[in-house]
């Protein structure tokens, strides 16, 4: 198994350990971070440093697969799964907490599921949907999205700004827009496909 490979399943693995630190009651624990009215427990904030480490290391996979010439059958299977996984994941944990509605929830995560079936219907087909630049943007927002959840919107919370929702809602709507736009760019594989 090459690198590139290790590191998305390094990636799926930091999963249920982000989980247990959000989920897990972790009393015992010291006091949270506070400064003035600003709180943060520590298990968030372990959280919010697992899904970063484990979010980035999604481009890190990518590169040095290209670079190296290392793409594999396998590659291509687990990077997006892990995507998915990990996005998944961390919003039924967050709606859980009652850190995000559910039908954000379930408005990323259904677009997650319906292109990639796009996807699989292309390759069936023998074509490839490549990424998007509005896929790529949807990303970025997702992920800048639930670390404000997670840090408990900070420094925005100074003030005032409820930068953690803003963000969130950005998500969803261009999460729902990139979908679409994978679908209407696509429309010729599904009539191609007899779907």
């Amino acid at each position: 198994m090459n690198l590139p490979n290790r590191i998305t399943i390094a990636r799926i693995c930091l999963i249920p350990i982000m989980m247990v630190f959000l989920l897990v009651d972790f009393s015992f624990y010291p006091e949270p971070l506070v400064w003035g009215s600003y709180e943060l427990p520590y298990n968030q904030l372990i959280a919010a440093v697992i899904f970063i480490v484990a979010a980035s290391t999604d481009g890190i996979d990518g590169y040095l697969a290209r670079k190296n010439n290392m793409v594999t059958n396998l590659g291509k299977l687990l990077d997006p799964l892990a995507d998915k996984l990990l996005v998944a994941a961390i919003l039924i944990s967050l709606v859980e907490m009652g850190k995000c509605d559910s039908w954000i929830a379930v408005i990323i995560i259904s677009r997650e599921f319906a292109v990639t079936g796009l996807r699989q219907v292309a390759l069936l087909d023998g074509a490839v949907v490549a990424a998007s630049y509005w896929g790529k943007v949807k990303t970025v927002v997702q992920i800048v999205a639930i670390v404000a959840m997670l840090i408990n919107n900070f420094p925005f919370v100074f003030a005032g700004i409820p930068f953690d929702s803003i963000a969130t809602w950005a998500a969803a709507l261009i999460t729902l827009y990139s979908g679409i736009d994978y679908f209407v760019k696509n429309r010729k594989l599904l009539h191609a496909s007899n779907v």
